[in-house]
């Protein structure tokens, strides 16, 4: 695996081949740096891709093609070494093919490839995937960055805030202790857009925001003031933190996909908010992330 670098005037970023994922974003003038470190002590990773799948599957199995297959939470693609296709001064583009491993677990042909694109202080990630196949395939994919909250390291997370813009209030589906959706959803409201990033905020894991409720969500110091802000298209996101671990970061994940309902069983092709690709066809999505 190798790391790459893309840097403008206002910001650099760099890239991990394995897993293709973010793991900095700083600006150049402050040198601040926005993307959690990867501590395991709390959580071992900075951005990584999910898919084929968002979420977990219940009882670990899903069903495609008639038959019964096993499946980790998020997917496999964020534990595989992508390839690198090409890199320009602000763009870089990595891929990952379905191969003999990739098939015995997820019975389907890909092509995915995951791009980043800087202009000024944003980066654009980027996905497609592609059809290789001569049946329609049938995925979820997401996003799963991890931002430093608080941004300044003397600051309280807990006086911090996440800030959706025109909402008047958010509604999240609640995921259930084993990690699959549940009937009950809760209602945050907001003020001028905003919810505290109160300390009991994530006892039921993530926020799952569905239905395109907001298209941008981003993380305020205790002043209201914006410091990352993620914009994107996707018809839901999470909103994350470990419960329980006073962890120093927040995640923002636009997803094109979701886990499992705790009354699902149908198959592959049923699941919620999935996705699909026809013979030759490519999918394309992207979001963005704003610093400063």
């Amino acid at each position: 695996m190798s790391v790459y670098e893309l840097k403008n005037s206002t910001i650099s970023v760099k890239v991990d081949s394995h897993g293709a994922e973010l793991k900095s974003l700083k600006k150049q003038d402050t040198g601040t740096e926005y993307m959690w470190c990867g501590d395991a002590k709390y959580w071992g990773r900075t951005s990584p891709v999910l898919f084929p799948f968002v979420g977990g599957v219940k009882d670990r199995k899903y069903r495609a093609k008639g038959k019964t297959y096993t499946m980790t939470q998020h997917g496999f693609a964020r534990d595989m070494d992508f390839t690198l296709l090409s890199q320009t001064d602000d763009e870089i583009w990595f891929e990952l093919r379905s191969s003999e491993e990739t098939l015995e677990k997820y019975p389907y042909e890909f092509i995915l490839k995951l791009g980043y694109r800087i202009d000024g202080n944003k980066t654009e990630v980027l996905w497609q995937v592609e059809n290789p196949g001569t049946e329609t395939l049938h995925f979820s994919i997401g996003g799963h960055p991890a931002f430093n909250c608080p941004i300044e390291p003397d600051a309280c997370q807990a006086e911090c805030f996440v800030d959706f813009g025109d909402a008047e209030e958010v509604i999240s589906t609640r995921i259930s202790e084993n990690g699959l959706a549940t009937n009950f959803m809760d209602v945050y409201g907001l003020t001028d857009g905003k919810l505290a990033l109160r300390d009991n905020l994530f006892e039921h894991d993530a926020l799952v925001i569905e239905n395109s409720q907001t298209d941008t969500a981003a993380l305020c110091r205790s002043d209201g003031s914006r410091y990352v802000t993620v914009t994107m298209e996707a018809p839901l996101f999470g909103i994350w933190s470990p419960p329980g671990k006073q962890a120093p970061f927040v995640c923002i994940e636009p997803w094109y996909g979701r886990c499992d309902s705790e009354d699902f069983e149908g198959t592959l092709e049923e699941r919620k908010w999935g996705n699909q690709a026809a013979p030759g066809e490519t999918w394309k999505a992207s979001y963005w992330i704003e610093v400063g």
